[in-house]
């Protein structure tokens, strides 16, 4: 199925290393710290395992929906009414973690580099940057994604190894020092990010290739690295109690970047890497999620509907006190998402199968 301005599964890699890394990455590394400490890594790892099989339900729905239009499939299949629900609830949920990487962001930027900038300046700009991105198409999002993923990736390897002359890794042990209790339970936080690999079957029917198993492993095995790279980095460098006591362990390795005795505070190098991976994080979640509310192509629907919900779901999320704000995503924000997605994946193995013998019985 080769379409028009359709996208490579090169592109489709590129894209789960920004998106979803930047989730594994930053956002779910002071809840692992928290609540496994120096055995955090062992979560990612237990983690990856349980995501193995998982990837095959996502190869059976990929290839029972025929590459088609995810939207479109579930209507044919399941009907008008039930199809709506599943994509209007899909939809709505993506905005919700779309609003909350803005809302982290923000608060990033507001804690660290621009505390007397007005906050509503920074959230329109921002805002009608990715709103703007949305409205064009999927060719242009993977472009920009490659363009700026190239120098993200040289930042990041250019942070891990100027600090190896910080790094001690005896703090990693001992292993297991609370047992495994903390770190099974703490395996739902990278969980959360593997399993947004599901997203990328919403973008199926403009994928040049079909999906095979070992692509979403190679995409599985990336985000592995970019999940415990900053982890044992901020154990190492900090140890895991301070580590622990970090909001943003992974910025705050960069503080610690030194060239010589002449270069230092070189952390201005993660505003970049943050901003462009939120950009575009923020951008492909509402990209689906207009595409299944069918409003793709359609810049004033785009604009008058989902730019203001999106605003002021992001507003809601900032203005929110701290502590709250932290709580609601590494209690329920990253749990929640993991469940969603997991049940959507059942129910879409359950639609696959039924959509696999309702063909059979046409075909006797």
């Amino acid at each position: 199925m080769n379409q028009t301005g359709s996208i490579s599964i090169l592109h489709v890699i590129l894209l789960s290393m920004t998106v979803i890394g930047l989730k594994n990455h930053v956002t779910i590394i002071p809840s692992l710290l928290q609540d496994a400490g120096r055995d955090g890594w062992m979560s990612v790892l237990i983690a990856a395992v349980a995501t193995l099989p998982w990837i095959f339900l996502v190869i059976y729905i990929h290839k029972q929906s025929h590459r088609e239009h995810l939207g479109d499939w579930l209507t044919s299949t399941i009907g008008q009414v039930p199809s709506t629900i599943v994509r209007y609830v899909t939809a709505i949920f993506l905005l919700i973690i779309a609003a909350f990487t803005m809302g982290e962001t923000l608060q990033w930027i507001t804690a660290t580099f621009l505390p007397k900038t007005p906050l509503v300046l920074m959230l329109v700009i921002y805002c009608i940057l990715c709103i703007l991105l949305v409205t064009t198409n999927l060719q242009t999002l993977v472009i920009l994604n490659a363009l700026v993923l190239f120098w993200v990736i040289i930042l990041g390897f250019f942070v891990a190894f100027t600090n190896i002359q910080v790094k001690e890794y005896f703090l990693l042990l001992p292993l297991l020092e609370h047992g495994m209790k903390p770190v099974l339970q703490s395996a739902i936080y990278p969980a959360s990010g593997f399993i947004e690999l599901i997203l990328f079957l919403f973008l199926q029917h403009q994928v040049k290739d079909r999906f095979r198993w070992y692509h979403f492993a190679i995409m599985l095995f990336i985000l592995v690295g970019l999940t415990i790279g900053p982890l044992v980095g901020a154990i190492t460098e900090f140890g895991p109690v301070e580590a622990a006591k970090q909001r943003y362990p992974a910025y705050e390795e960069w503080g610690l970047v030194s060239i010589g005795r002449f270069f230092e505070h070189l952390d201005f190098f993660s505003i970049y890497q943050w901003l462009t991976g939120a950009f575009i994080r923020v951008g492909l979640l509402l990209f689906i999620a207009v595409d299944l509310l069918k409003m793709t192509g359609d810049k004033p629907r785009i604009w008058k509907i989902i730019g203001p919900a999106f605003f002021f779901m992001s507003l809601s999320l900032f203005l929110m006190k701290e502590h709250i704000f932290l709580e609601i995503k590494g209690d329920y924000l990253l749990v929640g998402t993991f469940f969603f997605l997991l049940l959507l994946t059942l129910f879409l193995t359950i639609v696959a199968f039924k959509s696999g013998r309702s063909a059979k019985k046409e075909a006797k």
